[in-house]
């Protein structure tokens, strides 16, 4: 079985994800969807160990059988990149190819809020750009690198695991290193790109204690930093980086990140009303005053979302729900797709219908 082949496929049917499994069909994902390649056959174990090897070098294959599980970059000439996460279940080889596009689309072509363009330019400070896995925080992200690039004079340093978009230097020089062959760990790399005269920082992932503090850090000496977490919303990021600290650290870390945190992007992908592909709604938090002091005070963090709603027009900050409800005026999704992704459906439902509820002032 061609692995090259099964890659060409999927992205002529626009796939975001290719699944091998032993046992069954290679899987795409298309706008959200699971759909079996059944023309292809099923993936014998002789059908992954091939792709193995032509996926890795020595050192990966070696880091793979210590391991059980590697994630690396693939790349086909003429086709484009991918993720590739190789691991293994019931004794058998999986793995999954994330399609990256050759192109980094603009914020305003993936339809992003305005004010990601302003936050992409901030001269230092934290900015967290959020969700579940495959809602599309790596093309975000390569956006506002991207909006850097071409309007900034920048040192731009990014750290990956593994290094998904390639950036080509405009305005900017850009360094990226990978996790694995360029460095061996998310905090070691971070510490080391603060004596790289770096403008800005991109850490692909803060997974643990040391790369969070490290960021912290370096988001208060003068560098901007930019970086994921796994969180569904703005409030739960947050919390989230305030519980990875012991409680006897936790009201000055409350006071670090509400004095580096310049705005917080949480997203999930919904599906278009064309069915032409998915579309993102965005939840955005601009650090303001009232912002910080909500971040400070553990008995305000909970208050962040009403303070985000009345924000708009001000602050250029959305929740959720208005997020939705903009893209649904503008037939982007259907009215039951918003429906089922906001966060207060009898609000919305009242939004819609035109009738002014006592909590309209949030839209």
């Amino acid at each position: 079985m061609n692995i090259n082949e099964l890659l060409t496929a999927a992205i002529s049917k626009n796939a975001s994800d290719l699944h091998i499994k032993v046992g069954t069909y290679p899987i795409m994902r298309v706008n959200g969807e699971l759909v079996p390649m059944e023309n292809e056959g099923k993936i014998t174990q002789e059908d992954a160990v091939s792709i193995l090897s032509l996926a890795m070098n020595d050192a990966q294959k070696k880091r793979y059988l210590e391991k059980r599980e590697i994630d690396l970059s693939y790349g086909i000439s003429g086709l484009g990149r991918f993720r590739l996460n190789i691991f293994q279940q019931r004794g058998t080889v999986g793995m999954v190819f994330r399609v990256i596009p050759m192109k980094i689309a603009t914020i305003d072509e993936l339809g992003l809020p305005k004010i990601l363009e302003k936050l992409a330019i901030e001269p230092r400070g934290l900015i967290l750009v959020t969700g579940t896995a495959g809602s599309g925080k790596s093309t975000t992200l390569a956006a506002m690198i991207e909006h850097m690039n071409m309007h900034k004079t920048m040192h731009i340093m990014t750290i990956e695991d593994p290094i998904e978009f390639l950036y080509k230097d405009k305005k900017s020089l850009i360094n990226q290193r990978e996790i694995g062959n360029d460095a061996d760990s998310f905090a070691n790399a971070l510490r080391s790109a603060l004596r790289q005269d770096p403008d800005v920082i991109l850490v692909g992932e803060m997974r643990d204690f040391e790369t969070i503090q490290t960021a912290l850090t370096a988001s208060e000496t003068g560098h901007l930093v930019l970086s994921t977490l796994h969180t569904i919303d703005t409030v739960e990021t947050i919390n989230r980086i305030i519980a990875i600290f012991p409680p006897y650290q936790q009201k000055q870390i409350r006071m670090q990140l509400a004095s580096v945190l310049k705005g917080a992007i949480s997203q999930r992908l919904v599906p278009r009303a064309d069915g032409q592909g998915r579309v993102a709604a965005v939840e955005v938090m601009v650090s303001t005053a009232t912002i910080r002091e909500c971040i400070v005070d553990p008995d305000k963090t909970r208050k962040i979302h009403d303070f985000i709603a009345a924000g708009a027009s001000q602050y250029g900050m959305q929740t959720f729900d208005q997020s939705l409800y903009k893209l649904y005026t503008q037939s982007l999704i259907t009215y039951d797709e918003a429906l089922r992704r906001c966060n207060n459906p009898d609000d919305f439902a009242l939004k819609v219908k035109g009738i002014q509820s006592a909590s309209d002032s949030r839209w």
